[in-house]
């Protein structure tokens, strides 16, 4: 056994010694990470299968297209507001116990949504308020969940760990919609909502029987100071300033394309919620082949070239998609969209993670959450705006050209970036597996 493989698997107790996988399954060798992927799969197949029915169930009740964005609005903004809180509390407290409480609140929401439902007194009202409340355990859950990824593998597989957590959403986005459509057209939404809350118990179930070490409550003068040293930290540190800023430019121009996709397929392509649903399920194919590509690395080396390069791709095959008028070629174009999107997003989560101080971890997701999710309602709310005045593929295009801007300026200043980079990631004794002094080498290319 290797000093690597020693160290990550004697991180935390209950995890595997002499256990073999994969080498892009070799994060789940530890037990603490089994018995999260495998609850968190089905418990985000059940997320899903959600976010379908209860869209459907918002036009069902209005037919109002301003009302259905209201709901998605009102389910994710509380996540640009409220993720520096979560952050705080991630960094404060155990990060096991906020997960097992925000995941208990999330059930006990989705059950409501379900008796509501089932019960035939539902109303719009009660969807958007029930939205906001989630997107509001959301803002807590999100970042603590990202910082709690290296508790339970350690620094050694934490890329990986990460990529098979993109990967297992990206999956559910496949499988839980398909799903979800066969049980609304055969017995409703609410048995969708039902499902969707019974699928939090395996999460739950997870988190509690996991062995964590106990972390040690941080106690500091006040809470208001505590994330403020989050956000100077941020803004101070270059690379991860870099990088926040790119993924906040995205998420506001170029991810909200997956808003306009309804028009796509019905003014652009003519076809009908059967091309739609083939257009979605396109993005998120590529998104997985792009997480299991990254599951397949071993080291942080190389990633800020790969997060300039992706991003790039990401706004060149959206400009492609934007003009194309062929219902296969769109769909084919998606596959790239959706596969360099997730390499973008994961690499600079990998990227970020590795420079961060374990302290500090939960603050700074919480930045990362509100750049990468927080922003997506505003650009949708953007992108709906100017779609409205020039069109949907026009909207796209522009969208797909910031992306590349970004990637060029980006790409730019990779130079500059690196020596602080490499200093963050050595203080953090995270190389990856390298050897440390293969990133003290100034020829190393690649870090961020």
């Amino acid at each position: 056994m290797t000093e690597a493989e020693k160290t990550s698997t004697d991180v935390l107790p209950g995890a595997p010694k002499k256990l073999r996988a994969p080498e892009i399954l070799r994060a789940l060798r530890h037990r603490n990470f089994q018995l999260f992927f495998s609850g968190q799969l089905i418990s985000l197949i059940g997320t899903w299968m959600d976010n379908v029915a209860e869209g459907w169930l918002v036009y069902r009740l209005t037919h109002s297209s301003l009302l259905l964005g209201v709901a998605t609005f009102a389910s994710q903004f509380p996540v640009f507001l409220l993720a520096p809180l979560g952050g705080m509390i991630a960094d404060r407290w155990d990060r096991r116990k906020i997960v097992i409480g925000t995941q208990t609140s999330s059930m006990i929401l989705a059950f409501i949504l379900a008796i509501l439902t089932l019960a035939r007194i539902v109303t719009v009202r009660e969807v958007i308020i029930l939205a906001a409340f989630m997107g509001m355990v959301n803002a807590v859950d999100i970042p603590t969940r990202q910082a709690f990824l290296v508790e339970m593998v350690g620094r050694d597989d934490l890329m990986n760990a990460i990529a098979l957590n993109s990967s297992m959403f990206n999956a559910a986005r496949v499988i839980g919609p398909s799903i979800a459509g066969v049980v609304v057209a055969w017995k409703g939404e609410g048995w969708c909502f039902f499902a969707n809350a019974v699928s939090y118990i395996a999460v739950i179930a997870g988190l509690i029987a996991m062995k964590v070490k106990q972390k040690a409550a941080v106690h500091v003068p006040s809470p208001m100071e505590h994330i403020a040293e989050g956000f100077r930290f941020a803004r101070g540190t270059a690379p991860i300033r870099a990088i926040l800023l790119l993924i906040a430019l995205v998420s506001l121009v170029a991810t909200p394309y997956a808003v306009l996709m309804p028009i796509f397929a019905a003014r652009v392509l003519h076809g009908n919620a059967r091309t739609l649903g083939v257009l979605m399920a396109a993005s998120g194919i590529g998104a997985v082949a792009g997480a299991l590509l990254l599951a397949a690395r071993s080291g942080v080396k190389g990633l800020g070239r790969w997060v300039a390069l992706a991003c790039a791709g990401f706004g060149s095959a959206l400009i492609l998609f934007s003009f194309s008028r062929s219902y296969p070629l769109s769909v084919a174009l998606l596959l790239p969209v959706g596969f360099c999107g997730m390499v973008q997003m994961a690499s600079s989560n990998t990227l970020i993670q590795a420079m961060v101080p374990d302290g500090l971890r939960g603050r700074i997701m919480s930045i990362y959450s509100m750049m990468f999710m927080g922003m997506v309602p505003l650009g949708s709310l953007l992108a709906g705006t100017i779609a409205a005045r020039i069109g949907a593929p026009w909207t796209v295009a522009i969208g797909g050209t910031a992306g590349i801007i970004g990637a060029i300026i980006f790409g730019r200043n990779l130079p500059k970036l690196r020596v602080e980079a490499r200093q963050l990631i050595l203080a953090q004794g995270l190389a990856g597996g390298e050897p440390a002094r293969e990133l003290e080498s100034p020829s190393v290319p690649g870090v961020p």
